[in-house]
């Protein structure tokens, strides 16, 4: 049994500013929040390897996706660190092939209050929906996971977008880490984190984890609204895409690997 794990890094236990999540400041903390990241995604893979599965892929899927440090996972992991361009973004690696998803440090969207970090994919995104609901990065990567016929059946990360994962796939395990509150956060100590994520990963995957299909539309209309006109301007000349103001742009398709390769070249 194989398992897949996005992980990304702003919804990592007590993390609550943008200089705590790029490598190339010279922050304190950053590198803190780096050790951080890793221990929960490894956690998560103890936990899959001590409910049975043979082989964890981990998906670094944060920002330059060289953060995790490799030799802190277990072994029976490997690790997919850099960008491969193949349209699968933060999911690259999926489309080889696994029984379950899982993600690991995600967050709430663009415009959510649950997160000082909230955002979609790029922060030169105002709001991004489908079928006009708010869109996570949880939200298009569990339609990705669904698009493949795979099962969604973990998330850690803060407790706007573990809402938001149970009201989309009720029976997912979600492991919320931190509550943010406007420009805050509340966290459990962190190694509770590691160890909640351990646990909870380990039964998830005891458990009924097939009964975690991702339910999808019969199409897809993504609004996108940037926080530049330039930016807007340049999506709309996308093959298919409208634009409905200066700032707003439209797609619809059927097919959610269309809205994937939208996204790739317009996002």
């Amino acid at each position: 049994m194989k398992l897949f794990i996005s992980s990304d890094i702003e919804g990592t236990c007590g993390i609550t500013a943008w200089e705590e999540t790029y490598q190339e400041k010279s922050v304190y903390w950053s590198a803190y929040f780096q050790e951080q990241m890793t221990k929960e995604v490894a956690a998560a893979c103890e936990g899959a390897l001590n409910a049975g599965f043979t082989e964890v892929l981990v998906k670094d899927a944060h920002d330059t996706a060289r953060n995790i440090i490799p030799g802190l996972l277990p072994k029976g992991t490997k690790l997919i660190r850099g960008w491969s361009s193949d349209g699968w973004s933060m999911m690259a690696g999926l489309q080889n092939g696994a029984d379950a998803v899982a993600f690991t440090g995600y967050h709430a969207a663009a415009g959510c209050q649950g997160s000082p970090l909230a955002h979609s994919f790029a922060t030169t995104v105002d709001s991004l929906t489908i079928n006009g609901e708010a869109a996570s990065e949880f939200t298009v990567n569990s339609y990705a996971a669904g698009l493949l016929g795979i099962p969604v059946v973990f998330i850690s990360g803060d407790a706007a977008v573990c809402r938001q994962a149970k009201a989309m796939i009720p029976a997912i395990t979600a492991v919320p880490v931190l509550e943010g509150k406007d420009n805050s956060t509340t966290s459990d100590h962190p190694e509770l984190a590691i160890s909640a994520i351990r646990q909870s990963m380990e039964q998830a995957l005891a458990g009924d984890w097939r009964s975690c299909q991702v339910s999808m539309p019969e199409s897809f209309e993504m609004i996108v609204r940037y926080a530049s006109h330039a930016k807007a301007a340049f999506a709309a000349v996308y093959p298919g895409a409208e634009r409905p103001d200066s700032r707003t742009v439209k797609f619809t398709a059927q097919d959610f690997w269309d809205v994937l390769r939208f996204m790739h070249f317009c996002i």
